[in-house]
């Protein structure tokens, strides 16, 4: 009988390809392994809502979200990290005067602090997902809130680096950063779902390809950076697999011994 182990993949650019299509091939993938017992998560820096349909489609139900500050398993919320409203507030007046837009997000939606920028558009957009941020600049009052979104060019977020703390600062696109909490990531988010499923380290396995995968990478036991990863992603690695686009996921399980 197989061992149960826990596999855990990233979205962009490791599940999806470029086009943001999820390859047949993965799609089989994902499927064999549940078949032989094992249990799939997603590991992923997007909020909840923006990988609903892919969740259904690949029938998966824990994951790690917001790169690793809402964790669910088997559809039940095990744990939160929020960020600190009175700080971000802070940063947001910050922002707001060097003209940086910011979109807060928590579970069930995001919100943009201005009514329209071309840096929230030509990055959102990237993610082709069925919706875009609306107007609310107050929507960080009174909830939770896991992840935002600031939007300045490459360099301009060091300002922000310096003055608060409280947060990391995860660059995924040209123009625009994940805001996290301090000290949080997909590796956090991994050891919450271990202490819950009791799986050894051993039979844990991670699939990544960007910066906010480093650690997740770095630490999880059996780690495959994909063919098409940065290179810093690549150098903390196990193995290296083929690009998202050549069957990555299959040849990089296939590596490990899964398939």
């Amino acid at each position: 009988m197989t061992k149960e182990s826990i596999i855990f993949f990233d979205i962009d650019g490791t599940l999806l390809n470029h086009e943001k299509q999820l390859p047949s091939s993965a799609k089989q993938a994902i499927f064999q392994l549940k078949e032989r017992g094992h249990v799939v998560a997603i590991a992923t820096g997007r909020a909840p809502f923006m990988f609903e349909k892919l969740r259904k489609e690949l029938d998966i139900n824990t994951y790690i979200s917001y790169n690793g500050s809402f964790v669910v398993l088997n559809g039940e919320v095990i744990y939160t990290n929020p960020l600190k409203i009175q700080s971000l507030e802070k940063l947001t007046e910050a922002a707001l005067r060097n003209h940086h837009p910011v979109v807060f997000m928590d579970h069930e939606d995001m919100k943009m602090n201005v009514s329209e920028h071309a840096y929230i558009k030509e990055s959102i957009d990237t993610l082709k997902l069925d919706r875009f941020p609306t107007y609310d600049p107050h929507y960080y009052k009174g909830r939770e809130l896991y992840q935002s979104l600031l939007f300045c060019s490459e360099g301009e977020e060091k300002q922000y680096e310096r003055e608060f703390q409280d947060f990391d600062f995860v660059r995924w696109h040209p123009v625009s950063l994940d805001l996290l909490p301090k000290g949080g990531s997909k590796a956090k988010g991994i050891e919450k779902l271990a202490e819950k499923l009791g799986i050894p380290a051993e039979r844990h396995y991670a699939f990544g390809d960007g910066l906010n995968d480093l650690e997740m990478l770095s630490t999880v036991k059996n780690s495959v950076a994909m063919g098409n990863a940065e290179d810093s992603v690549k150098e903390v690695a196990k193995f290296i697999t083929k690009s998202v686009e050549d069957d990555g996921i299959v040849h990089g399980l296939q590596m490990v011994g899964l398939l």
